[in-house]
């Protein structure tokens, strides 16, 4: 780094360089991945002679995942590299940071300063936590279209971890302290980029003849469906005398009896997040919640005419214009639709078919870009064991591309219709 900019960060390192932290352990500053302050900050002026870093970072990280990790980390990451390039998902919402990172960036370029296109060129994001979280960034990288789209690293803080398993990046918890941190970042400045597929919800919903009715609340749901929200009266995917809700997905998404387990999963770590210390205890606390509400004694908790294939009519389009029914056996209680080949802390509900049998059915093998998803049924939890076998995998229902799309009795006759689609 130039002379000017390392006295930019002495102020903030000053206390870090030459000592050691609580595990004695000696801190070193990561220039390579440190931005420039009149970069990230607002009204700042361009400081010449500034050298561009290999690899500009802007790390976000859920300080709630993982127990204490996610708190743990957030020091060592700051201790690290420029302290206003580390950012808690608790206090500041990425679509927030994002926004001013880049109005910044082009206020710079604009002005003349290589450093910033540079920056832009070169910036790559991390971010710390589980599923939701990781979804929530995808999600705003994508609202925001940014030019270039910046690379995501994700790591696994969370309990299942299905996102960050699926590129490489492992699915237990990692280490925080300052070794781990090097390691991880080294990891992240060589990885290759590359494309996942994204898919949409559109959900409607008929309105009540009286009174109002708001099915959803949007508060209540991950982050992961951060753009699950009403459409506008004017939106051309409105419809008179239904509620229209949109969303999207980029590992899976699931209906029936799974759905409903993750979803009281979720409620109870927001309702009491002192409970979900770690991630064993998380999966703990999953296993006996898919106890208590009959996920493994289905048969006798819940009625076959709760069944998928009782409630709903499905619809895929496997080509451009060519809708099929979809068979859904009768006693499938859940539908799980997959963008990636993780599920559930790393099982494979698709499983991996031999040639013959994707030839027969006119499958492909699944990749995370190739335009498709899975649509898998379970029976129950005893059905969803099977996945821990060599060979083990769910009712392989179909490969969808484009379209998918349910018709929904439910019980209180509201859900009309749920499309998903690219």
């Amino acid at each position: 780094m130039a002379k000017e900019l390392k006295q930019s960060f002495s102020k903030i390192f000053s206390k870090n360089q030459g000592t050691v932290n609580g595990n004695s352990e000696v801190v070193e500053i990561l220039n390579e991945y440190c931005i420039p302050d009149y970069i990230l900050l607002p009204n700042s002026e361009i400081k010449e002679g500034c050298d561009v870093p290999k690899c500009p970072l802007i790390i976000f990280i859920n300080s709630k995942s993982g127990g204490q990790l996610g708190g743990d980390l957030l020091v060592t990451c700051r201790s690290v590299i420029n302290k206003n390039q580390v950012f808690d998902l608790g206090e500041k919402t990425p679509d927030k940071v994002l926004h001013q990172l880049y109005f910044n960036l082009e206020k710079h370029k604009k002005n003349g300063d290589k450093l910033s296109a540079d920056v832009q060129n070169r910036l790559r994001i991390v971010v710390a936590g589980g599923d939701g979280t990781a979804g929530w960034l995808l999600g705003v990288v994508s609202d925001l279209k940014l030019s270039p789209p910046p690379p995501i690293a994700t790591m696994p803080l969370g309990t299942g971890n299905n996102l960050p398993f699926s590129f490489g990046w492992g699915r237990k918890n990692p280490g925080t302290d300052y070794q781990s941190v090097k390691a991880f970042l080294e990891v992240v400045k060589d990885a290759k980029e590359m494309k996942v597929d994204s898919w949409h919800l559109l959900m409607r919903m008929k309105a009540p003849r009286e009174g109002s009715y708001e099915p959803i609340a949007p508060l209540d749901l991950p982050h992961s469906l951060h753009a699950f929200h009403r459409v506008s009266p004017t939106d051309e995917m409105n419809k008179e005398g239904y509620h229209t809700y949109r969303g999207g997905f980029w590992n899976y998404f699931s209906m029936g009896m799974d759905a409903q387990v993750s979803y009281a999963f979720h409620s109870e770590r927001k309702k009491n997040p002192e409970k979900f210390k770690n991630q064993l205890t998380n999966q703990t606390t999953y296993a006996k919640l898919s106890c208590t509400q009959g996920w493994f004694f289905a048969s006798l908790k819940h009625p076959s005419s709760r069944n998928i294939a009782q409630l709903a009519a499905v619809k895929i389009m496997k080509r451009p214009g060519e809708w099929i029914d979809l068979h859904i056996p009768r006693s499938i209680r859940s539908i799980v639709c997959l963008n990636l080949p993780s599920f559930s802390g790393g099982l494979n509900p698709w499983g991996r078919p031999s040639r013959q049998k994707l030839h027969s059915r006119d499958l492909t093998p699944p990749y995370v870009d190739d335009g498709f998803f899975e649509v898998v049924g379970f029976r129950d939890a005893w059905h969803g064991l099977l996945l821990y076998a060599p060979k083990g995998h769910g009712t392989r229902l179909a490969q969808a591309s484009e379209t998918f799309e349910l018709q929904i009795s439910s019980f209180f006759n509201m859900v009309q219709k749920l499309a998903i689609f690219r």
